[in-house]
């Protein structure tokens, strides 16, 4: 039986995870979902950054919904909030996470995606949510994290007409970070992810939790937020290394 999810670790701490349902285009059923969370809740030690693509040529075509569980009303929403987990997992587990994206990151695969931290496009990525077209509604927290980076106006047309955005869209909107040449997502995402991981561990970290949660907040609390961020940082054994390493015109070594 092959692995639904495959983990590649190098030595510098980058661990790629490469979701794998062939024939598939990687859809999201439970096996995939409990995978992605098990990596995530017990990522193996040493792993400093995370790239996460798929197989086949797709990144991930969201719900496979040839296994899609008819479910009551409170077990739908028992499994919608299952999915949030996840998701949270992913973006606030503390790890930087690189998507490397290609054909399908649709439905839930676009919910997996905006849950990372830097998302990659090549030419063959598209980006829908094509929920309206199927009589149903997202459930895997695109309201939050793809409305939030749309816009409620253009998330609500997306979902109205299922409109497919291609790779330069994508960048233009937001979707995407980078918009690269055919076979360049996965090769980026891993650089990106080594530049990453020669960062401090607790800023990595802080930028991670912070961030996010601040655009939340009021101005007055973001503001007090961020001081209490900066003054972890900025005191900590790691910003000590960075400040010497700029005086004595050398790379930081972080712990």
């Amino acid at each position: 039986m092959t692995d639904i999810i495959q983990v590649d670790l190098s030595d510098d701490g980058i661990a790629t995870v490469t979701m794998n349902r062939p024939g598939k285009r990687n859809a999201m059923n439970d096996t995939l979902l409990a995978a992605l969370d098990g990596f995530f809740s017990r990522p193996p030690e040493g792993v400093k950054a995370v790239v996460l693509t798929g197989t086949e040529g797709h990144y991930c075509s969201g719900l496979d919904l040839a296994e899609h569980t008819q479910r009551d009303a409170e077990n739908t929403m028992r499994h919608s909030r299952g999915w949030h987990a996840v998701m949270d997992r992913i973006q606030y587990g503390g790890l930087p996470v690189v998507s490397a994206m290609f054909g399908a990151v649709i439905g839930g695969g676009l919910e997996l995606a905006t849950s990372t931290h830097v998302r990659i496009a090549e030419p063959s990525t598209i980006f829908q949510l094509p929920e309206g077209r199927r009589g149903i509604f997202v459930g895997g927290g695109a309201s939050v994290r793809v409305g939030r980076i749309l816009g409620a106006d253009r998330m609500v047309e997306m979902m109205l007409t299922g409109r497919k955005y291609g790779a330069d869209e994508g960048l233009a909107l937001g979707l995407a970070h980078y918009a690269v040449g055919e076979g360049e997502a996965l090769p980026l995402a891993q650089d990106l992810a080594r530049k990453i991981a020669s960062n401090a561990p607790l800023s990595n970290y802080i930028m991670i939790q912070a961030i996010q949660r601040i655009e939340d907040m009021s101005k007055a609390d973001g503001l007090f937020t961020e001081s209490l961020c900066a003054a972890l940082t900025q005191t900590s054994t790691d910003a000590m290394e960075g400040l010497q390493a700029f005086l004595q015109k050398r790379d930081p070594t972080f712990r």
